[in-house]
């Protein structure tokens, strides 16, 4: 997905939070690898099965977002908001989640495989038949 369209979506997405119009991000399963979405308001966007690898969403707000099946590899995912949004299935593989809020995510089946969740707040968070290995948990909540 280019820049411009990618852009056209995320404006109509605000307006729709905004109750202005537009309507809700549909990213299902769009290009976005290595896309600058850092500080984007991606809050209840559609982004199941997405190619986010290597993407910067530090400080995105993702929360209640549609992340099922999302390839995440290598994102960094720093200090974002994903409280409620629905990773399962998704590869989080040796993305950075420190400082991120995944309170009452679902992470069942996700693979946290060498992730960083350092600081993260796991409060609630369904993490049934996540692959955890060799991931880095210190000061989690």
């Amino acid at each position: 997905m280019d820049a411009e369209q990618l852009k056209t979506i995320l404006e109509a997405h605000a307006a729709w939070l905004a109750e202005n119009g537009g309507e809700r991000a549909n990213l299902r399963w769009a290009d976005l690898c290595r896309a600058n979405l850092h500080g984007a308001n991606l809050r209840w966007a559609d982004l199941r099965g997405a190619d986010l690898s290597r993407a910067d969403l530090s400080e995105a707000n993702l929360r209640w977002a549609k992340l099922r099946w999302a390839d995440l590899r290598g994102a960094d995912l720093c200090r974002a908001n994903l409280h409620g949004a629905n990773l399962r299935w998704a590869d989080l593989r040796e993305a950075n989640l420190s400082d991120a809020n995944l309170r009452g995510a679902d992470l069942r089946r996700a693979d946290l495989c060498r992730a960083n969740l350092h600081g993260a707040n796991l409060r609630w968070a369904d993490l049934r038949g996540a692959d955890l290995r060799r991931a880095k948990l210190g000061d989690t909540q």
